[in-house]
């Protein structure tokens, strides 16, 4: 298991430990189409355990004997109050940041799990399928106007902007704090956009958070495939 702990970008460790990190599957209609998937009614949830968490900038040694490992860029968000059936206001207030991950996915073993009708955990949850990037504050930076990049080897791949999401970061918040408790610590990744593909050993993977595209990052990472 790797030793992981939350920081703010300036390297400021983050007290609150990792807890679990809820994922939403399908939250961009183009990624739905580009796998043939069906889009869900309501968001489609799972969970990765705190073991499956690294740091983004440490290299990434994914498994190579289960078949294709995909990346899937997504915008993190850092839970920084218990939240219970919350309201919309309540889960606004409880984002305490926000950051990058990849979540990596053995795809060849989650097409076999999805055609039996299996969850997703073998290929989703496996020790460190969750690299996460420091986190920004989220003081002054509005949730609905939010994007990201994918740069491999210098060529853009996946561009994310969450006002393309199905489920907008706050009404999943509360939806997920419908469900279960959600905890200082946790982490919600909020679903990736069109254009995954295979990780491959040399690549150089660039990841850019922008509050604003035309302006400069917020929060650069890059992470090598080895």
């Amino acid at each position: 298991m790797r030793e992981y702990q939350h920081h703010w970008k300036d390297g400021t460790p983050i007290h609150f430990p990792l807890g679990k990190i809820v994922c939403v599957g399908r939250n961009y209609a183009a990624h739905a189409e580009e796998l043939n998937n069906p889009i869900p009614e309501t968001p489609l949830l799972f969970i990765k355990p705190a073991s499956s968490a690294m740091y983004i900038t440490r290299p990434l040694a994914p498994p190579r004997d289960q078949g294709s490992v995909h990346f899937e860029t997504e915008l993190a968000v850092l839970i920084g109050q218990p939240l219970s059936a919350a309201t919309e206001t309540q889960a606004r207030d409880a984002i305490l940041g926000y950051g990058l991950a990849l979540d990596l996915t053995l795809r060849d073993v989650q097409s076999e799990l999805k055609t039996k009708g299996h969850p997703w955990e073998r290929a989703k949850a496996f020790d460190g399928a969750c690299p996460l990037s420091p986190f920004i504050s989220a003081q002054g930076l509005s949730p609905e106007t939010l994007h990201f990049t994918l740069d491999i080897n210098g060529e853009r791949r996946q561009t994310g902007d969450t006002g393309d999401m199905l489920n907008p970061v706050v009404p999943l918040i509360q939806h997920i704090s419908q469900i279960f408790s959600l905890q200082p610590g946790d982490v919600i990744l909020t679903g990736t956009p069109a254009g995954v593909g295979a990780l491959e050993s040399g690549h150089t993977l660039s990841l850019s958070l922008l509050p604003d595209p035309e302006r400069d990052p917020a929060l650069f990472v890059e992470t090598t495939v080895v």
